[in-house]
């Protein structure tokens, strides 16, 4: 182990504690610990930053570069030395504001939504919109306020480079939408009966053992809002969630989370607690390469696979088993046409496959016009409300649950990471496109709804290199080009138009 391998596993060390105390904070932590838990977690980011700006890292990094003999070790030096330059970029008064205003944002966030009650966030995020064009500031030069922030969970990509392709998305997805909503809907009815939370919980550990998921390193916890998080390959968590009243949230959830959690436990160990395993600039313990990549293999798994007609032939016996009154009149093809049903609604976690990509193209609009000062604050909710009616037809009721606070991005700084689920489903279409003409197995595998083939394909084009290539890379190598909307078009217009 070099010098820089062993700062570098000690630095992955303090960040998956941070997502130890993150992921117990949103499972298991009593409400009232919030406040203390956000100074904890920040007092270890500062503590993770001050060990990459340790001088003694940059000799150590400097030496790794010099010495490497493989385009491997040399990118992990070179992430050192690149995530080096970009925090001695921000002030430390900044950094210590910034995490103040997070853990006062998301009390005042939380109350706000559950009140319905703009007013009382609105000053909170006034001071994040500020602070996130400092932030910029600092950064720069750049031509919008958006690519410097935009580096923290998908780099390469710029305000303009995002705009180009999601008016591409936009005005490609127009047409099969109005195409699908014309149709008449499939039943839906029975996603609503009464569904016992223990059954689906079952349920869901099976389905994620059967994808692959590896219990003896991860586990299913519930929480209110699902996510996955790894503490280095060996321990990836996922959670979900539950309602009696609707089947999909819980299904869904847990195929998505699982579909992250596989690419952290596919990582190589041999980046185990080393640069392609850490997100240096985000400060986060992470194996996938971007944001947009890790949402690429959760999408997939979710959509491609879970929602096909394949999977529920050879999963729904398995489901209606553990349903076997509430699921007595449906059969696999009734269930896969009402899973996939379109109905454009308020809320974008519980939106369709084919209006999710509306609800995100809504919010990078609007954080665009934040952040450049074409939209104020005040006026947050008024534009939110036009979008949505614009977009979708739907007049939003109030700015709560189904409004402009719905979302927990914007209260914890996050401005920038929405554009990522937009890029996962393209990405993901990209691959499949792909694989189906260079790997034929993956496609004969999924035709009998066994995801086998197509896990070790993934495995090795995609999961095991780390962050040792970015997004982009992936995709070439694979034949894909990132900035090609085309294939996830075709996919939508094939299942929807």
């Amino acid at each position: 182990m070099t010098d820089l391998d062993a700062r570098v596993a000690r630095l992955n060390d303090i960040l998956s504690t941070v997502n130890l105390l993150s992921w117990d904070s949103r499972v298991t932590m009593p409400a009232g610990g919030a406040e203390t838990r956000g100074h904890q977690i920040a007092t270890l980011k500062r503590i993770a930053r001050d060990m990459l700006l340790d001088p003694a890292m940059a000799d150590a990094a400097e030496a790794a570069r010099e010495a490497a003999t493989d385009p491997v070790a040399r990118r992990g030096a070179e992430a050192v030395l690149a995530a080096r330059d970009w925090h001695a970029r921000l002030p430390e008064a900044l950094l210590s504001a910034r995490d103040e205003a997070s853990i006062t944002a998301r009390l005042a966030w939380a109350e706000a939504r559950e009140k319905g009650d703009f007013a009382l966030f609105r000053p909170h995020l006034e001071t994040i919109v500020a602070q996130a064009r400092e932030m910029a500031q600092a950064l720069g030069p750049v031509d919008h306020p958006y690519d410097a922030l935009l580096p923290i969970y998908e780099p390469g990509e710029t305000a303009a480079s995002l705009t180009a392709l999601f008016d591409r998305l936009a005005e490609g997805l127009r047409p099969i939408l109005d195409t699908a909503l014309g149709r008449p809907q499939p039943r839906t009815d029975f996603l609503t009966r009464g569904f016992a939370v223990e059954k689906q919980q079952a349920f869901c550990r099976q389905i994620a053992a059967e994808l692959g998921y590896d219990f003896t390193r991860g586990r299913l916890d519930t929480t209110i809002h699902p996510f996955e998080i790894s503490f280095t390959r060996q321990d990836v968590r996922i959670t979900s969630r539950w309602r009696p009243d609707w089947l999909p949230m819980a299904i869904f959830g847990t195929i998505h989370e699982t579909g992250h959690a596989l690419y952290e436990q596919g990582v190589d160990p041999v980046h185990t607690r080393g640069a392609h395993a850490t997100d240096m600039i985000g400060l986060y313990a992470v194996g996938g390469t971007s944001f947009g990549m890790h949402e690429s293999q959760s999408r997939l798994l979710e959509n491609h696979v879970g929602r096909s007609r394949a999977f529920w032939e050879r999963h729904f016996g398995t489901l209606r088993a553990q349903f076997p009154e509430e699921l007595a009149d449906v059969d696999a093809e009734t269930f896969t046409a009402g899973v996939n049903a379109v109905r454009p609604g308020f809320v974008r976690v519980e939106a369709d496959e084919l209006t999710y990509d509306v609800h995100i193209l809504l919010r990078v609009r609007l954080e665009l016009a934040l952040l450049d000062g074409s939209l104020e604050v005040a006026d947050l909710p008024a534009a939110w409300n036009e979008a949505m009616k614009r977009d979708l037809g739907l007049t939003v009721p109030e700015d709560g649950v189904t409004g402009c606070l719905q979302d927990v991005h914007w209260s914890s700084g996050y401005l920038g990471s929405f554009p990522t689920y937009t890029l996962g489903n393209l990405t993901a279409a990209s691959i499949m496109a792909r694989l189906a003409e260079t790997d034929p197995q993956v496609g004969q595998g999924l035709d009998q709804g066994d995801t086998a083939p197509l896990r070790a394909v993934l495995a090795d084009k995609v999961w095991r290199h780390g962050r040792s290539l970015s997004r982009a890379e992936l995709l070439a190598q694979m034949g894909g080009d990132a900035a090609d909307p085309q294939p996830y078009l075709d996919y939508l217009a094939a299942k929807f138009g």
